[in-house]
């Protein structure tokens, strides 16, 4: 068989592989909404409707959109992502108004593979120490909300982390939901490399959504008014793409903005 011919067969077969899990993550999300659906039935039958209350009831808190630190892994939250983005958020978690349980992170450990444009980066998910935010971070990733978004922001002086999880790719993007407390932030204020925790608003423990970031070489990011920051997964291969993103700098030259080298998320995948 030809090069060309090989190349093509290669092609299509990760095609293949690519629908087969996008079809896979369909799958797992209709059968969430079915039994999410089953559940709301048999609590209205039972006349057991207000247990539901926190799942249908809208956040009537304002969410303001402060500056982001330039010194921090910053997220500035939206009211309503959309609007910012222009994306059309219609299903799945990033449209409900309150985050996925902690409970469906199932207190164990996850692996999770997030495949980028540059390669795959392997990381663990620890549903134990950081419940809530390992809920939120399969749940989008199941419902296929981290594919095809660009990680926004690299930082190169005083903390070294690779800012992702925005599909609008501006900083401003994010669920319809935000959640806290904080977990699992280390109490000396170190960070090693190859953390993956949440960024947040200033001040602002509340304030997780979607946004992630990623040390690439071990940093002190001290805490504000509300703490630190959630750790909840340890990247265990490629790493060291992260740090060819970090080596080539940001567009402007600057220690904080956009990476130089596009980082295009192409789906992060979870088991």
């Amino acid at each position: 068989m030809s090069t060309k011919k090989q190349a093509r067969a290669h092609a299509q077969r990760e095609q293949r592989k690519y629908e087969a899990r996008q079809a896979a993550k369909r799958a797992k999300r209709e059968h969430r909404i079915r039994i999410v659906a089953a559940i709301t039935a048999g609590a209205l039958v039972l006349g057991a409707a207000s247990t539901l209350i926190v799942m249908a009831v809208t956040n009537d808190d304002e969410v303001t959109t402060p500056e982001a630190s330039d010194t921090t892994p910053s997220a500035t939250a939206s009211a309503n992502p959309s609007a910012d983005s222009e994306l059309e958020l219609t299903t799945g978690w990033a449209t409900s108004p309150t985050p996925p349980d902690p409970s469906l992170a199932e207190d164990r450990e996850w692996e999770a593979t997030i495949a980028t444009n540059l390669g795959d980066i392997a990381v663990t998910l620890d549903g134990v120490n950081a419940p809530q935010a390992t809920a939120s971070f399969v749940a989008l990733a199941e419902d296929g909300y981290f594919d095809q978004t660009e990680c926004h922001r690299l930082v190169t002086d005083g903390i070294y982390v690779l800012q992702c999880g925005d599909p609008s790719a501006t900083g401003t993007g994010g669920p319809n939901y935000t959640y806290g407390p904080i977990e699992n932030a280390p109490t000396d204020d170190v960070y090693p490399a190859g953390t993956l925790a949440m960024a947040r608003r200033g001040g602002d423990a509340e304030s997780m959504g979607s946004q992630f970031f990623i040390v690439y070489e071990d940093s002190t990011i001290p805490s504000d008014a509300a703490g630190g920051y959630t750790v909840f997964g340890q990247v265990t291969e490629g790493l060291s793409i992260v740090e060819g993103v970090a080596n080539a700098g940001t567009i402007t030259g600057e220690p904080d903005g956009q990476p130089a080298q596009s980082v295009i998320v192409n789906e992060v995948s979870v088991s």
